[in-house]
């Protein structure tokens, strides 16, 4: 045997550990928890006692499994795919083209929340089903200022290296589309979210609280 060995262990089960630390005696080993101290602090300050169940912060429990189900649902139904199972989704989120749906649907997903968007061209894009029942499921329109659109549309395009001029980055046709969208989303009486001056994480905060009004309401 190796002289002057050391065994610095990061156990947490306290009987493999106590296992660990006899084992040690009998061969006149150093053997030191490194954990110990740190978690025993810690009880103290937050005033919990600890778990000693080993990787519980990864424990595969029902809350985790239904977020990845809402992951999976959300990326399978991003940007329009799949509208025939429209009404599995908790939220469906509506937007003109660069309204952050994606990014917001899918950290709305990391909440657990089934989400699915739809990028709306005009009313013809929004799903009969919503139509005739727009309380069913959740529909939230989000918009933003016409000139912010240019800017991220520009950014679009040249990230696409796309160089020709088109409606896209038009300024008078995206402000076409911004008042359309929101006569829309007036008409079916659809909360707005403007998420111009909004971070996704913002964003999603709202439409969260937006969503247990709806849910207490039925």
């Amino acid at each position: 045997m190796q002289k002057n060995a050391i065994i610095l262990y990061t156990i947490v089960d306290n009987n493999l550990a106590k296992f660990l630390a006899n084992k040690s005696d009998e061969k006149k080993i150093p053997c030191f928890g490194v954990l110990g101290n740190l978690i025993l602090s810690f009880s103290k300050l937050l005033n919990q006692q600890a778990s000693s169940i080993p990787s519980g912060q990864h424990a595969l429990n029902e809350e985790y499994y239904e977020r990845i189900e809402a992951i999976q649902f959300t990326m399978n139904h991003d940007d329009g795919n799949l509208i025939s199972e429209i009404e599995k989704s908790d939220l469906v989120l509506l937007g003109v083209s660069r309204t952050s749906k994606t990014p917001t649907s899918i950290y709305l997903a990391n909440k657990g929340f089934k989400t699915s968007n739809i990028p709306l061209v005009n009313e013809k894009s929004i799903p009969e089903i919503l139509k005739k029942n727009p309380k069913k499921p959740c529909v939230i329109g989000l918009t933003s200022e016409a000139e912010r659109l240019v800017d991220i549309r520009k950014n679009r395009m040249s990230t696409l290296k796309e160089t020709k001029s088109t409606n896209y980055t038009n300024i008078n046709k995206i402000r076409s589309e911004v008042d359309e969208a929101k006569k829309t989303f007036k008409k079916y009486n659809w909360p707005t979210i403007d998420v111009t001056r909004k971070s996704v994480e913002e964003t999603a905060a709202s439409i969260i609280k937006i969503y247990e009004i709806h849910k207490k309401n039925g």
